[in-house]
């Protein structure tokens, strides 16, 4: 069974109510004479967005069910459809104020959605919301909810997705980036689920907002979109369609209990100290790297081209260099060809970084016990730092290699490294659970040929320089997300080859809505590239660099995560 759905974009006018409602009311009703089944709504879609107190919205707040979603759900009755719709809610018992997204059907409100993730103006006038994330069963599909700013937390989505969500609702009014954005197609293909995106236009009290409604697929791509002005973006999901991506039912919730720790709620410079453990490293500019290449079935071709590579990346002055995934061994052929980690071959790996001072990170088939691992292995002047066995295993992983079952941070000069591997990254548990422990960087070996790179063709909505407005053809990259997620550097060494892997990695910043963006990419060639990592304070008891401060890690929420941490009962 399909469905046809509807995002509808819309830019409502503040203190004009009745005349927002109105023209929602006639988007709606155009949509649902198109066939739409579900339309979605932008966030406070019926009101305006730019509230400065409780005082100034209050004579526009409304209980949920009330005589604003009774118009609403007499539509839904009159075409046999059901509707998200945006709007700010009052408690009758507390009196709060909620920003609040209603799903509405034929028969009245089935269920309500508050925001659990206020973004910088919500705590003005509403309360963070105390409905966790449901999904709802409904005629066409499984239907979560989200608001605009619950998306930037991984946590909101993966609710979604762990409870068997169709479809993702996010409403929004999103801004300071052309859309549709690299969030909104990351928890889509992420969770494996369809995610409709409606968010508002236009220009409200000097802030721009940003349009890009669509409908994204389960794998990221963009079913149908527009970029300016009202409109209807018409698309269809099929609920209910099978055995979910191993990027889902692959999950490893006995590994994920850190998810629940709230280590950002305290000053991380002293946090972390406490009881005589090591504090964060020192913070300072540093330069790193990574290399691309295709790793051979030759330890010494791939020991000479690592050599090559990090004494060209050492004369760029940089501190630490990754490399991709089986870069020392090469890919598996069997067991004899498996490493062990105090073998000669790692020796060697560990007398280049002495030679050069440096720390090295490669990965490789190891050997212990008569098991084999995918490995990355973290080297430097003072001999093997650390060893991170891939915890989530692709497909080929499983034919030869045992799971990992410890993550893996170790302290360089640099700051906190923490180490990934490959299909680590579609994960997004995994990094989440190193920036939770401190990390300033994220060092991810990998052979990855997919997903590939979402392009985007440019947007007409007047955002002021330095936020981009022109075509991009590396739009969407994973490993860009994961490092603004988490407030982390991201060093994404993949191996290039040809027809297999992408090639395309990179050095990703902390922060993803600062423009000009603050990476370094390498496209699909053999090579280096480096970038600065500034992981210094100012001379504050308190963090004030991003990377230490971890903003998007401090704003969890994290009484609602339970489900992710339990283990399912039934496959998906």
């Amino acid at each position: 069974m399909t469905v046809k759905v509807a995002a509808i974009q819309f830019e409502p006018t503040m203190f004009r109510q009745e005349e927002n409602i109105q023209a929602l009311l006639a988007l709606c009703e155009q949509a649902a004479e198109q066939g739409a089944k579900l339309l979605v709504m932008p966030e406070m879609g019926v009101s305006g967005y730019c509230w400065q107190n409780r005082e100034e919205i209050a004579p526009y707040v409304d209980t949920i069910p009330g005589k604003t979603t009774r118009r609403f759900a007499a539509l839904a009755a009159r075409y046999d459809c059901y509707l998200v719709l945006g709007m700010p809610e009052v408690d009758v018992e507390t009196g709060l104020y909620y920003n609040s997204a209603a799903l509405i059907g034929p028969s009245g409100v089935i269920g309500t959605h508050r925001k659990t993730h206020p973004y910088i103006s919500e705590p003005k006038w509403a309360a963070n919301g105390d409905k966790g994330h449901a999904v709802f069963e409904t005629p066409v599909g499984c239907i979560a909810m989200l608001i605009c700013m619950d998306i930037h937390f991984i946590e909101t989505a993966r609710l979604a997705g762990v409870q068997n969500a169709d479809v993702i609702c996010h409403i929004s009014n999103w801004l300071a980036e052309r859309t549709p954005a690299p969030y909104w197609i990351n928890r889509a293909w992420e969770n494996d689920c369809y995610l409709i995106e409606s968010n508002r236009w236009g220009l409200e009290r000097g802030v721009q907002f940003s349009g890009g409604s669509c409908v994204i697929n389960p794998d990221g791509s963009i079913q149908a979109c527009t970029d300016s002005g009202d409109g209807i973006v018409l698309g269809e999901i099929t609920p209910g369609r099978g055995e979910k991506a191993p990027r889902l039912c692959q999950r490893r919730p006995e590994k994920y209990l850190e998810l629940m720790n709230d280590s950002y709620t305290w000053n991380p410079l002293d946090f972390f100290n406490l009881y005589q453990r090591p504090s964060l490293p020192d913070g300072k500019v540093s330069e790193i790297a990574v290399g691309q290449f295709t790793p051979q079935h030759d330890v010494q071709h791939n020991l000479a081209h690592i050599r090559h590579l990090a004494t060209a990346a050492q004369e760029k002055g940089a501190e630490v260099m990754v490399f991709p995934e089986f870069s020392l061994s090469g890919p598996y052929q069997g067991p004899a060809q498996a490493l062990h980690l105090h073998g000669a071959e790692v020796a060697a790996l560990v007398q280049l970084a002495v030679s050069l001072k440096m720390t090295l990170v490669t990965g490789l088939v190891e050997a212990d016990a008569g098991q084999c691992f995918n490995t990355a292995v973290a080297v430097g002047p003072a001999g093997i730092l650390g060893a991170y066995r891939k915890i989530h295993l692709s497909e080929a992983d499983k034919t030869w290699a045992i799971p990992g079952d410890k993550w893996v941070t170790v302290d360089i000069p640099c700051g906190r490294m923490g180490l990934l591997i490959g299909e680590d990254i579609t994960f997004p548990e995994a990094g989440r659970i190193l920036a939770l422990r401190g990390c300033d960087l994220l060092a991810c070996p990998a052979a990855m040929g997919e997903p590939a790179p979402g392009a985007h063709g440019g947007s007409e909505i007047p955002h002021n320089y330095p936020i981009p407005r022109g075509a991009d053809k590396y739009h969407w990259l994973v490993p860009r997300v994961r490092a603004g997620e988490n407030n982390c550097y991201l060093a994404w060494a993949n191996s290039y080859q040809p027809g297999k892997s992408l090639g395309l990695s990179g050095i990703f910043g902390p922060d993803t809505f600062a423009f000009p963006r603050h990476e370094s990419l390498l496209l699909d060639e053999q090579g280096l590239v480096t970038l600065t990592m500034d992981t210094s304070n100012l001379d504050t008891p308190y963090p004030t660099n991003v990377v230490r401060r971890k903003d998007l890690v401090a704003m969890r929420q994290t009484n609602g995560y339970l489900p992710l941490i339990k283990a399912r009962q039934e496959p998906l």
